[in-house]
């Protein structure tokens, strides 16, 4: 990551979405109980008890996987947000995320899980080694649209950012 780009305002409120999607995707993974709960310690992001993946595999992909979204935040917004107010809006989220739990199916044990992500435009791919790890396509998630349970909603402009679980359509088949 260049660093003059992240001292820029839109570098640093790409920090810090880059920094929330991380803790909040581990956060996901272990609430869905893909991993057993040893495979996570505690500790603190946000003044909120939260864990991080303790096998450094795991915390790696994790890791890697959204460092490379920087390039696509960085480019989605064009101004500063305030970083008090993005940071107490994304408190909520994890406050609001073990609320999730309950409103999930069970996973299989077998079960295989991904990371993806929706942007309106994408950046050159000369800006950043990292974004070549995202591979554009225009595949759909679902065969048929999914059930979507929204979970949690924020705004604080220019910054729009929505939590919410796809389910597969009720006549999905079942892999």
């Amino acid at each position: 990551m260049d660093r003059k780009d992240d001292q820029s305002p839109q570098g640093e409120t790409a920090r810090i979405l880059v920094e929330f999607l991380e803790v909040a995707i581990t956060s996901i993974v272990l609430l869905k109980g893909i991993y057993p709960p040893g495979a996570f310690e505690r500790r603190k992001y946000m003044n909120l008890v939260v864990h991080s993946a303790r096998h450094p595999e795991l915390r790696d992909y994790i890791h890697s996987a959204v460092s490379g979204l920087h390039p696509f935040i960085q480019k989605s917004y064009g101004s500063r947000v305030e970083e008090a107010d993005l940071e107490f809006s994304l408190r909520s989220f994890f406050i609001k995320l073990p609320f999730s739990e309950s409103l999930t199916r069970v996973l299989p044990q077998d079960c295989r899980w991904e990371i993806t992500a929706y942007f309106r435009s994408l950046p050159q791919a000369s800006t950043s080694k990292d974004a070549e790890l995202w591979i554009p396509t225009d595949t759909q998630q679902w065969q048929q649209p999914p059930l979507i349970t929204p979970i949690k909603s924020m705004c604080s402009e220019p910054l729009s950012v929505q939590l919410y679980l796809e389910h597969p359509g009720l006549s999905e088949p079942k892999a």
